[in-house]
This record gives C-alpha cells, sequence and structure tokens, in this order.
C-alpha cells in the first residue's frame, strides 16, 4: 500500500511540474507566431472598389478601430471585447509608415486578411475577424480602401498602445484558434440574383454567425454552419461599459427566432435599428 501511495504521489507530482510548465511556458511566451509566407500580390486601386471596400470596412473593420472623435482607422481601447480575453487595444491602420500599415503591401495585407497572421508572423487573436469566405473581389476591395486616400485611413501618427491578452486567450491561441488556410483557389462573387446564396455569404463574412451563436470559443470559422449552436444566440458580447448583452436567436423558430418576424420588420431592424414596438438597438449590434 506504502509503495502504491508513493508512486501515485511521484506521477502525482510529475504531471503537475508538467502542467505548471506548460503553464509558464504559454504564460510568457504569449500569442504564438508563425511563418508569415510572402506573396507577389498587387490589387488596382479604382475608385468602384475603393467604394466597395469602404463601405465593408465600415461593416467590418471601423467598429473596432475607428476613433470616434477623430474618425481616422487609428485604433483603441476596446471595452466590448469579454474581460475573459484581456485588455484589448485595436491598431493603427491608416496609412502612417510608422505606427500604421503604410508600408504593408497588398500580398501582407491579404495574408493577414485570410489567415490571421501579420507581416512580422504574429497571429491575430481570437478577436480580429479573419475573412476565408470573402469573394477575391471583396477583399481586393478592402485592400484598395485601406492604400486609398480616404479620410479615414490618411497617415495619422498615433502609436499602437499594446494588449494585455488573458492566459485564457495565450491559451486559446495555442491549442485553438490557429492560422487559416490561404484559399486554394478563387472565390467569386455570390450569384447576387439568388437571395439564399447572397445572404449566406452575407452571414458568413459580416461576421453575423460570429455574435449569433452560442459562444466566441466554440466558433468555426472555416465551416461557421458547424458552430455550436449556429445562429441560435445566447453569446454574451459587452456594450461599451463592459455590460454582457445577450444576442439573439436567429433562426426561423417562431417562438425564439425570427420566424414570425416580417421581411419588412427585419430590414427595418437591421438597416436602422428600430425594433417595432421594444427598445432601439444598441451596441455591440
Amino acid at each position: 500500500m506504502k509503495k502504491f501511495l508513493k508512486y501515485f504521489l511521484i506521477i502525482l507530482a510529475i504531471i503537475l511540474l508538467i502542467g505548471l510548465a506548460g503553464f509558464l511556458f504559454i504564460e510568457i511566451r504569449g500569442i504564438p507566431s508563425y511563418e508569415a509566407k510572402k506573396i507577389d500580390y498587387k490589387v488596382e486601386i479604382i475608385s468602384e472598389r475603393v467604394e466597395r471596400g469602404k463601405k465593408l470596412a465600415l461593416l467590418l473593420c471601423a467598429n473596432c478601430h475607428k476613433d470616434r472623435q477623430t474618425g481616422a482607422l487609428t485604433g483603441h481601447l476596446m471595452p466590448d471585447v469579454p474581460k475573459e480575453f484581456g485588455t484589448v487595444y485595436s491598431q493603427n491602420i491608416t496609412q502612417d509608415k510608422t505606427y500604421g500599415i503604410g508600408t504593408w503591401t497588398d500580398g501582407e495585407l491579404l495574408y493577414l486578411l485570410r489567415t490571421g497572421v501579420k507581416r512580422n508572423g504574429q497571429y491575430a487573436p481570437p478577436w480580429m475577424a479573419k475573412l476565408p469566405h470573402m469573394a477575391d473581389e471583396d477583399i481586393n476591395s478592402v485592400i484598395a480602401f485601406l492604400h486609398s486616400d480616404d479620410p479615414m485611413v490618411a497617415a495619422s501618427p498615433t502609436p499602437d498602445t499594446p494588449c494585455s491578452p488573458s492566459f485564457l486567450s495565450k491559451f486559446l491561441a495555442t491549442v485553438a484558434f490557429k492560422p487559416l488556410p490561404m484559399p486554394e483557389h478563387k472565390i467569386e462573387m455570390p450569384d447576387t440574383s439568388n437571395a439564399v446564396e447572397l445572404g449566406r455569404y452575407l452571414v458568413f463574412n459580416l461576421e453575423c454567425f460570429s455574435c449569433h451563436s452560442a459562444d466566441y470559443k466554440t466558433n468555426d470559422y472555416l465551416n461557421p454552419e458547424k458552430s455550436v449552436g449556429y445562429l441560435g444566440g445566447g453569446n454574451k458580447p459587452l456594450d461599451l461599459e463592459g455590460k454582457e448583452i445577450v444576442t439573439q436567436n436567429l433562426t426561423p423558430d417562431d417562438e425564439t427566432g425570427i420566424g414570425r418576424m416580417t421581411e419588412d420588420a427585419f430590414v427595418n431592424e437591421v438597416k436602422s435599428g428600430i425594433k417595432e414596438g421594444q427598445p432601439a438597438l444598441r451596441l455591440p449590434m
């Protein structure tokens, strides 16, 4: 019996030491880095692309990167990121060559937007949107806008404030959230005459599923429909005051979802934020 207890304690000590070593490794190393592949890629900046890119950037990038006082995409503290992920600041993505992305190539921006890997190899943590399903032309439009002369991205020498990711963020970025693969083939724009195909494209690429599935930690960004509680709501993002806002069920369920909502009511809610008979929608929606 004593020998068994001795071996048990030795094994337990080894397990604890391994666990401690793993904890220290993840905590000290932080968010992991990867090889940043160099891609020879050039986007022609034309007015149609810049206009489309600005529209997409306002939907995908501005909520996190836009300074509400200046209107420039210089980054700021993100109080709406759940506290369990740490203290998060968005980065300067204006054309400033020192503090922004003024020296980034189109290929480096493409690789970041597709995979989540920055040009220095560091992985952009889970709170940054990745766009593995976005059509090539829409990606080109975003890049064209970021390299345009629009005031939102005009060079601004605003230094970045370093993030302080929590151990959970570091752990998830180590074991769960990995860089996404670069698409192996061209991704075409959806058929705009097919409402279901177009809607699916928007739900995936405008991150509807990300907030309206069960939890950010269990989202499947390569296969959104496999996310736990896909579009069933219940996720708990924060508003700008740090208050939890439970997301709605967007499935066709008549009782808890949008099954009984008319098309006009849905359009009005999404475009204007006005919800019939109820308080207006608020951030983070």
